[in-house]
């Protein structure tokens, strides 16, 4: 048909020639879908059966990188979400619901801690906090064994100290391993053991093992989250959460709660993650030795109380850590001597010249956060000596020389 030049502005006859291959992913924007006709239309929003059908539900970009975190993490489907929180959230909305219980370690990431104390209170489901290294002797059990070689009663002498947790209206059990800033490591098989024995879903935030390190599903763990904001976007540009689960109907149960929820991710915050995924392998390398190295040092120095990295016997749940992981990232605390005052920690983060202060760890760019724990029920009794340190991809004498001139100055 003949259309005048306005028209040709939306509705254009140019062809461009096919075939174009590059080895970055392309970026599919657009919030509305095509139809082929009109008995297509559907609102449906799961793309793997219904195709595509809105913007929000998901694009080319936002499935590749969707499948290939499933890939890694050996699930069955993944979902994305605009943040690691808006995971955590979707999870729990999900799969909680009024005169539910939930339990959490008390060493929880604080907004998924403050979900529980203040949304999910709001709608009448309970939640409980849980010493983090409850039960751990690490020593191996059926649980973690392939073989199984232990017997029955083995096993319940480690799930025993979990029982007690689990109530009639339990539902689901929040393991995050490494924990936030104390970095305890859990025993994942044991708690998953005790859970399933009582019916409850088992729910674990692994981004500090960025999916590789830990293998949630062989530990039996049913639903496994990340904020894809940290390692896999890896340059703390982007915001991004994923779940991924082995079950179908936990998809299909997460997947149209996500739809109602209307909490659609940006392509071009995928494109970038997708990107990030190219070198995780050996930016994790590189930050692993980096970590390991700067951390083995501090542990030597005067000023330090004790280095709470998992690799080293002196974390909480470090025997668990080598029974259970391949390997380690380069997010870890430090606890000073309790001489020091807080003023005196916090010149020392503000004496760092490379590492810089700020949250959204796993970066190329090395940071250090300064925390006081006082007033957070059942955290250790650091207080205000415990310094979370992230390492980068800076030359590591040179982030070992930054923080000796800064506890220098901090006792100086």
């Amino acid at each position: 048909m003949s259309k005048n030049w306005k028209t040709r502005l939306i509705h254009s006859d140019v062809l461009v020639p096919e075939g174009f291959r590059s080895l970055a992913s392309p970026v599919f924007r657009g919030s509305t879908v095509l139809f082929p006709n009109a008995a297509a239309v559907s609102d449906k929003w799961n793309p793997y059966e219904a195709g595509y059908t809105y913007g929000l539900h998901g694009t080319p970009t936002a499935l590749e990188l969707a499948g290939r975190i499933c890939e890694l993490e050996g699930g069955y489907r993944t979902l994305l979400t605009p943040g690691g929180q808006a995971a955590i959230s979707l999870l729990n909305l999900s799969l909680l619901q009024t005169g539910d219980h939930v339990l959490l370690p008390e060493s929880v990431y604080s907004p998924n801690r403050r979900f529980a104390g203040q949304i999910l209170r709001r709608f009448g489901v309970d939640a409980t906090f849980y010493p983090p290294t409850l039960g751990q002797s690490g020593e191996r059990h059926p649980a973690a064994d392939a073989g199984g070689s232990e017997n029955a009663a083995t096993l319940a002498a480690h799930i025993e100290p979990f029982q007690s947790l689990f109530r009639p209206n339990t539902r689901l059990i929040w393991c995050e391993s490494p924990g936030s800033i104390t970095m305890e490591v859990q025993d994942v098989p044991a708690i998953v053991a005790a859970a399933h024995r009582a019916g409850v879903l088992v729910a674990l935030d692994n981004t500090w093992a960025a999916g590789v390190y830990f293998d949630a599903f062989a530990h039996g763990v049913d639903l496994t989250l990340q904020a894809l904001t940290k390692y896999i976007g890896g340059h703390s540009d982007v915001l991004l959460g994923s779940i991924t689960v082995q079950d179908p109907a936990l998809f299909d149960r997460l997947g149209s709660t996500l739809q109602l929820m209307g909490c659609g991710v940006s392509p071009d915050d995928c494109s970038l993650a997708l990107r990030g995924m190219k070198t995780l392998a050996v930016r994790l390398k590189h930050i692993e030795a980096a970590a390991l190295g700067i951390g083995h040092w501090l542990a030597r120095r005067p000023e330090i109380e004790r280095v709470l990295h998992p690799a080293l016997p002196s974390c909480p749940g470090h025997e668990i850590w080598k029974r259970d992981f391949t390997g380690s990232a380069g997010v870890f605390s430090i606890v000073f001597q309790p001489e020091f005052s807080k003023r005196q920690v916090q010149a020392f983060v503000d004496a760092l010249e490379l590492f810089e202060i700020g949250y959204s760890w796993a970066g190329v760019t090395s940071l250090a956060v300064a925390y006081d724990l006082g007033s957070i029920p059942g955290r250790p009794p650091y207080g205000h000596r415990i310094v979370r340190l992230n390492i980068g991809l800076e030359d590591v004498e040179d982030l070992r020389a930054d923080l000796n001139q800064a506890l220098r100055q901090m006792v100086s």
